[in-house]
C-alpha cells in the first residue's frame, strides 16, 4: 500500500461537515499528511431539463461560487484549532464547480490523493433521489482508498478485557 501523504476531504457545509473534517484531520495528523478540503458547487447545467433557467443564471452561479469560497474561508478558520490539535500544518481549501462526484474524483487524481475521507451522508431529499449518492460514486471509482464516515452512527464503546 502507498504511504499516505495527502488526505482529501470533500465537505458540504452541512451540520456534519465539522465532524467529517475533524475525522480527516485526525487521520492526516496520524500519517503526518497534508489535508485538502474541497467543496463542489453543483453546476446548474445538470438541472437544465427540469426548469427554464432565468436570463441571469451565469450571475447567480458566480454569486453562489463566490459565496462558497467565503464559506470555505470561514470553515477553515473555525476549524483551525482542530487541525492544529491533530498536528496538521498544511491545509489546502478549494472550491470547484460541476458534478460533485466527478469533481472530487478529478481533484483526487490531479493532486495525487492517497486517501479520501468523506461522509456517507450530506444533504438529503430530492437532490439525493435525483442524483444518487456522491459517496457511493466516489467509493466505486476513486484512484485511492476511501474512508467513509457515517456522521449519524453512534460511536462504539471501547471494551476492556
Amino acid at each position: 500500500m502507498q504511504e499516505i501523504k495527502r488526505v482529501l476531504t470533500p465537505i458540504d457545509f452541512s451540520d456534519n461537515a465539522g465532524k467529517i473534517a475533524s475525522a480527516a484531520a485526525y487521520v492526516a495528523g496520524t500519517f503526518k499528511a497534508d489535508l485538502d478540503l474541497v467543496f463542489v458547487a453543483q453546476n446548474f447545467e445538470d438541472y437544465s431539463g427540469f426548469f427554464v433557467p432565468p436570463v441571469n443564471l451565469p450571475n447567480l452561479e458566480e454569486e453562489l461560487f463566490d459565496s462558497a469560497q467565503q464559506r470555505m474561508v470561514t470553515f477553515v478558520e473555525e476549524h483551525k484549532a482542530t487541525f492544529e490539535t491533530f498536528g496538521v500544518s498544511n491545509v489546502t481549501s478549494t472550491v470547484l464547480s460541476g458534478d460533485v462526484a466527478e469533481e472530487i474524483l478529478a481533484y483526487a487524481t490531479e493532486k495525487g490523493a492517497h486517501l479520501i475521507v468523506m461522509g456517507t451522508h450530506g444533504y438529503k431529499g430530492l437532490e439525493r433521489i435525483m442524483f444518487g449518492s456522491v459517496a457511493d460514486k466516489v467509493v466505486k471509482t476513486a484512484c485511492c482508498p476511501v474512508m467513509t464516515i457515517n456522521p449519524y452512527r453512534k460511536e462504539c464503546e471501547e471494551k476492556t478485557a
